[in-house]
């Protein structure tokens, strides 16, 4: 198991991840936090060969929690979309999780007609769409940054942007950010994460904090813990 990072978990509804790229981990990441935060099912209608057994090992903090996790691959347009609607068949009021990385990627394959692409995408998006809201279930699609999301984007109830930094993964969206990284041994905060914690520094004295000011939003403005508190670094909890 690999060290923990601070990953967002998932609301019922319909969350797209616009990962940084089709064989991301963000979306194991997503997907294992937010199983173990239930006790029910996980459906994964996977694309692209993402449900690698290798690292869904490798990122589970326990083995056990797999059991709990069904995977069914897709390999054309014509396997996913029925994939999508055999879930339906599936879903009980067991399932706590559906996950489909890379959703719009097989309907743009050579092999799918253009007058059948969009229709077909759209077809299966809905389908997530429907059972998201009808069974309060956490649903999460990934569509890459640079790739054109169709109508995921425009079914989901919000979006997760996520990049890769050199410390890690960054999560933003509606009330997600992430401001904690952990590494081996230690933990690495940023600007937002003190100006929640402290406030903003009061530009009358110079020395108080204003609590909820705004903060900086750029990832790449990095206070570790020992500059915060002017002495050496503090080992963090990571695993």
């Amino acid at each position: 198991m690999t060290a923990p990072i601070d990953v967002p978990t998932l609301e019922p509804g319909l969350t797209l991840l616009r990962s940084p790229g089709p064989r991301s981990t963000a979306i194991h990441r997503v997907a294992l936090a937010t199983l173990a935060e239930s006790s029910g099912v996980a459906y994964w209608v996977d694309a692209r060969n993402v449900a690698s057994t290798y690292t869904l090992y490798d990122l589970v903090d326990s083995p056990r929690r797999l059991r709990r996790l069904r995977v069914a691959r897709a390999f054309t347009a014509y396997q996913h979309h029925a994939l999508g609607r055999r879930v339906v068949q599936r879903v009980d009021g067991r399932t706590d999780l559906l996950v489909a990385p890379n959703v719009a990627s097989l309907y743009r394959d050579d092999d799918v007609p253009r007058y059948q692409r969009e229709r077909m995408l759209d077809s299966t998006v809905r389908t997530f769409a429907a059972l998201a809201e009808a069974r309060e279930i956490p649903t999460l699609l990934s569509v890459p940054a640079d790739r054109d999301p169709g109508p995921a984007e425009e079914h989901a109830d919000r979006v997760l942007q996520c990049e890769r930094t050199e410390m890690g993964y960054r999560f933003e969206g509606p009330g997600v950010e992430t401001t904690v990284y952990w590494d081996d041994g230690y933990w690495q905060t940023t600007i937002p994460y003190w100006v929640d914690l402290l406030g903003v520094a009061s530009e009358s004295s110079g020395l108080g904090f204003a609590p909820n000011g705004p903060g900086s939003t750029d990832p790449v403005e990095q206070a570790t813990l020992a500059a915060a508190a002017g002495g050496p670094g503090v080992p963090g909890g990571a695993d």
